[in-house]
């Protein structure tokens, strides 16, 4: 028997997936595609593990532009994003995005072709995204009238949705589509209810994230589901939570979202359900005794009654500053 001995060398470049090239680089934007790359190039030249501040600083970004980019990446399907710990830290695979057009529902292409019902949706669907159908695009569509039941007026709804947000990638439009499904929506009005109620949340999630100054159009998960909380769970408005982050402002200078969600759930305990009940209870406070008896020691503390004040002779001062009082 012959033993074979090998000899391995490290991998000196990055094999990236012409799929990522003609497909995801296109309509990703520059510091998403930095991190991708990045992140690659430490998956296959064995790194165990890497931290998001060497990311950062390697290519130059915030540690927050990192996460962005792998929490789109996942939500695109190339990556694999799994919470291990409670730290923020996170599993990381790369899936195989292989371009396969396997037909995976079973759908007749060519018996929906001809299909005059089927043609027409298919028509009106390529007028909506602005490009030719690719076959794979035209069968996930088809399959939604039998998967998901919904009708010819509904897919044309939420594509439209989709594409009145600048959205025309079948994956985020699939997202969309089970979103809808997963909500049981089954009819054109409870699509459009849906859309509303959508577009009412996004609209003031906007208003909180320009108050706090936050104008990048993508935010983080975790901070996606405190907003949802603050404004379903806890039912406050806009006003009461941009009231907490004042708060946050002059206590700590900067925006900070979990200094904000400890305001905001001590308020929920309380049952302050207005900007007028917390103004209430801190005038309350501001007036208890015990609260006056600090204020008035702070404002002794700050009197300077035993300073004797000096008097100087501005005269001679000045003459000694210029050197003149040599010539007396």
């Amino acid at each position: 028997m012959s033993t074979f001995m090998l000899k391995s060398s490290s991998i000196t470049f990055t094999p990236v997936s012409n799929v990522f090239i003609e497909k995801y680089m296109p309509k990703a934007r520059g510091e998403f595609i930095k991190v991708y790359l990045l992140m690659l190039k430490y998956s296959t030249s064995g790194e165990l593990g890497v931290s998001s501040s060497i990311v950062a600083s390697n290519l130059n970004l915030l540690e927050s532009d990192v996460m962005n980019a792998l929490n789109y990446w996942n939500d695109e399907g190339l990556i694999k994003l799994k919470s291990i710990d409670r730290m923020g830290n996170f599993d990381i695979s790369f899936c195989d995005i292989s371009d396969s057009d396997t037909d995976s529902s079973n759908v007749n292409l060519l018996d929906e072709l001809n299909n005059t019902n089927s043609k027409d949706m298919l028509k009106d669907i390529e007028s909506l995204v602005g490009r030719p159908l690719s076959p794979k695009e035209m069968t996930t569509y088809l399959s939604w009238q039998r998967d998901f039941n919904f009708s010819y007026e509904m897919i044309l709804l939420l594509i439209e949705y989709c594409t009145s947000k600048g959205k025309s990638d079948i994956r985020y439009i699939e997202k969309v589509a089970l979103n809808w499904y997963d909500s049981k929506i089954t009819s054109i009005e409870e699509a459009q209810a849906y859309i509303a109620k959508s577009e009412d949340k996004w609209l003031k999630i906007r208003s909180i994230l320009d108050f706090l100054g936050i104008k990048n159009g993508e935010i983080m998960k975790p901070q996606q589901d405190l907003l949802e909380k603050w404004l379903y769970k806890y039912n406050f408005t806009v006003d009461m939570i941009k009231k907490a982050s004042t708060i946050c402002f002059e206590r700590l200078n900067r925006a900070d979202f979990k200094y904000i969600d400890g305001i905001l759930s001590r308020w929920y305990a309380d049952n302050l359900k207005t900007v007028q009940d917390v103004d209430n209870k801190d005038a309350l406070r501001r007036n208890t005794p015990s609260q006056k008896k600090v204020n008035a020691q702070n404002n002794n503390n700050l009197k300077f009654n035993n300073f004797e004040q000096r008097t100087y002779d501005y005269d001679d001062l000045e003459k000694k500053l210029l050197g003149w009082d040599d010539n007396d």
